[in-house]
Formats: C-alpha cells, structure tokens, sequence
C-alpha cells in the first residue's frame, strides 16, 4: 500500500484538542493496515506568530504543498487581536487557500437523528437533513484588489473592499455544484445577488451557460442570496445542493451549521483542480467553528466536525469511500448511545469530555473494523 502523506495543522484554542481524536483516528487505521498515513505536524495562526512573526511559516506552507492533504483545526484568539493586520492568525488560513489554489469549498450540513431536537428548528424540519453547501474560496470579496482604507482631503475615512469575479472562477465551481448534484438530489441552487451587484449578473450569467451545455439534466434553480438564508430557517429540506461566492458562501453555510445544532458538527473540505498529470488534487480539511478560547483547554470541545472533516480527506483526497462511510456510521453510532459535548447537550444531561467523545466513535470504529 503506498504512503499517503497528511500534514497536521491543530492552530489554536480547540483546535489542539480536537485534532487530538483525529490522531487516536490515523493511528487506529494505520494499524488494522486499512491506511499508510505518514503524518507531519506544524505551526499555524496565532502559534505561528508566536514562533515565525507571522501566521504560517514557509517551511509550513512547503510541508503543504508536500503533502497529500491537510487537515486543520482552528485559529485566532484574543491574544492576538492587536498583531499587525498581514500578521493575524486567520491570514495563515487565507495563505493556504490561496497557495495551494483551493477554490471549492464544501461544507456538508447533515442533521443525525439523535441531534434533530438540537437544532433551534422543529424536529419535522430538520430530521433527515443533508445539504450540501459549495463556496467558491479564493475569489470575489476577500481576494479583491483594492483592499483599503485611505484618508480623504476632508479627513474622513473611506474603506474599499472589491467584489471580483471571472468567467473561469464562476465555471469551475459551478462544475463542482452539478458534479455533486448529479449522485446526490440532482438539484442546485444557485444564490447570488444579481439585483443589485454587477458580479451576481455575471454569476447567474454562466451559471446558466453551464448549466445548458454541460448539465442539462440536473435540476436548476437560481436564488438571491438574502432569499436563500430566509428558506434555510424555512425549509431547509427543499435544498440538495446550493452553490455561491465566497462571501455569501461563508454567511450561509454558517446557517446551515446551526440547523444541525451546532457549529461543531460541521465538517468541511477545500480541494483544488486535478493535476491533469497525477490526478490528484490539493486539499485541506477543517470544521467550520472557530478556536472558542472560552472553552480551550478545558476538555470541552466537540471534535466530531473535525472528525467527519476527517472522513472528507478519506472520500476525497484518498479514494477511502468505504472507510468514510463506516466512520460517518461510526460518528451517529456514538451519538445514538446518547453521548453528546456540552454544546449538543439536552438542559440538565451530563456532557461528555472532547476525549470521551473521541473515544466512543473510536469504539464504534473499532467495532465495525
């Protein structure tokens, strides 16, 4: 079996903790043979800038760029609010996407039937959820040049970030949407908001090119983006996949993640273009919460959006469909004995630690192995 090499990347607050289960994982594959993963371990974000100066260094972005897939846990803290802007522990994050050219972003927002009651939404709307939200990650609001704040004649101050998008930018996301679509619901919405920003007009604009010339058989339906994050309170099983900017991207899959019950039930996955040589593609894993620093180091955080995220590196970047899906079965196994961190738990149940959480869906693996 050949070596696949994983690079770790835990960050900051939780993100240590969480990434912790995701080795118990690797270990426990590597040993029954069903994987040969040769994990390397680095700095990013506010770590980083304690040791670099900065928020990933380059010897960090090289073992990237090395390795097959990068897992990542989280960053930021307020210990870092006042470094200097290029500096922040989030630009670490935006370098990784940009270097290895991640462009699609997929977050999976599934509602496990043990958790439907923890959702903010009635049981009957969220039972059997599973949406799959694709941003485009490298693009449009957060990339735009120029990216500014300047001081006018009169003294005010202005701010300008850039909107910006390309015909090719839009495609090849949208050709990851319909792809999806085609072995899940055959269904993508398209969210944008061509009513008032030029870039929504071109969004929708080859989005329907796409569409007729190359996918006519998967069901299309364009939708504004306020419109969008208004169904999702709704009816959010109306929804197969939905596909989006950046920007709107990051707003409503964050939406999307509470209608499961909490931001650390969501996975997430960024994969670049297929090397037409190799047909391999960069990628990196992360949950979608944040470093929580109000929490790190106490034992409490949810590490199952990193542990699904891991199953992605397994679906995606290793060919591992069958492990994947014992693991997601693994994932509602521990969560159907009635396990749940403090963040999914019912008013007055005992919560289970980050490792105690872990180590059941590890039984459930284990069990299944």
């Amino acid at each position: 079996m050949a070596t696949q090499k994983l690079l770790l990347l835990p960050g900051d607050g939780i993100g240590v903790e969480v990434m912790a289960e995701v080795k118990r994982l690797i270990a426990f594959l590597n040993k029954t043979g069903l994987t040969a993963f040769e994990t390397e371990e680095d700095l990013v974000g506010g770590a980083a800038y304690d040791a670099h100066g900065k928020a990933i260094s380059d010897g960090a972005m090289g073992l990237a760029q090395a390795a097959d897939a990068v897992m990542f846990g989280a960053v930021g803290g307020p210990k870092w609010a006042d470094v200097p802007y290029a500096a922040r522990p989030e630009a670490g994050l935006l370098r990784l996407r940009k270097e290895l050219g991640l462009f699609a972003n997929l977050r999976p927002a599934v509602c496990y039937p043990a958790l439907a009651d923890a959702s903010s939404l009635k049981r009957e709307l969220v039972e059997g959820l599973d949406i799959m939200i694709v941003r485009e990650l490298t693009g449009g609001v957060y990339f735009g040049e120029p990216k500014e704040i300047v001081t006018l004649e009169n003294g005010e101050k202005r701010a300008v970030d850039t909107q910006l998008y390309t015909t090719h930018e839009i495609e090849r996301i949208v050709r990851v949407a319909f792809d999806l679509a085609r072995v899940r619901g055959n269904l993508v919405h398209s969210s944008e908001k061509h009513n008032v920003m030029k870039s929504g007009v071109l969004w929708k604009q080859v989005v329907t090119a796409v569409h007729k010339a190359e996918y006519p058989d998967v069901k299309l339906e364009h939708i504004l983006a306020d419109n969008c994050g208004m169904q999702l309170v709704r009816s959010p099983k109306q929804f197969d996949v939905i596909v989006c900017d950046n920007l709107f991207g990051d707003m409503l899959s964050d939406v999307a993640a509470m209608l499961t019950g909490s931001l650390g039930m969501l996975p997430s996955a960024s994969l670049g273009a297929t090397d037409a040589a190799t047909g391999k593609r960069k990628a990196m894993y992360e949950p979608v919460h944040g470093s929580a620093p109000d929490i790190a180091g106490k034992g409490l955080a949810n590490p199952i959006a990193t542990i699904a995220s891991f199953g992605m590196a397994l679906r995606y970047s290793f060919g591992l469909a069958e492990a994947a899906d014992r693991l997601d079965a693994a994932i509602a196994a521990a969560l159907d004995e009635g396990l749940r961190t403090k963040d999914i738990a019912a008013a007055g149940q005992n919560a289970v630690s980050t490792a105690e959480m872990g180590s059941a869906v590890l039984k459930a693996l284990e069990k299944a192995a």
